[in-house]
């Protein structure tokens, strides 16, 4: 089971694995304060596309391809998160504000659809 959460939440009692998925340290929030098993910023999307997206929900549709896209070349950041959903309870960690737009919404979808393979 993959989910996801915005990183300035406290961690649940049942987030099972916790990875950090955005390319930038989230602000204000120190390395010590934030619960997690890793920080995959590979998974993350390029930065020449985070700052083409900057958030904009008129983009959305174009970034989910794009990411995607950038997703399907470097299977070797995303499959860790894979093996580990097999396993138990995943839990991506993102700091955009925007809950509807943002990495971990396209990350969690695209997670889902190759553990099926």
């Amino acid at each position: 089971m993959v989910s996801i959460q915005h990183v300035y939440e406290e961690r649940g009692s049942d987030d099972g694995e916790r990875y950090l998925i955005d390319r930038l340290w989230p602000r204000g929030m120190s390395k010590e304060r934030l619960v997690m098993d890793a920080w995959l910023k590979e998974v993350a999307p390029s930065t020449d596309l985070r700052h083409w997206f900057g958030h904009d929900p008129e983009k959305w549709e174009e970034f989910k391809s794009r990411y995607r896209s950038e997703l399907d070349g470097n299977p070797d950041a995303w499959k860790p998160l894979v093996e580990a959903a097999k396993r138990g309870k995943v839990t991506l960690l993102y700091a955009a504000h925007d809950g509807e737009h943002n990495n971990a919404v396209v990350l969690k979808e695209y997670l889902k659809e190759h553990m099926l393979d």
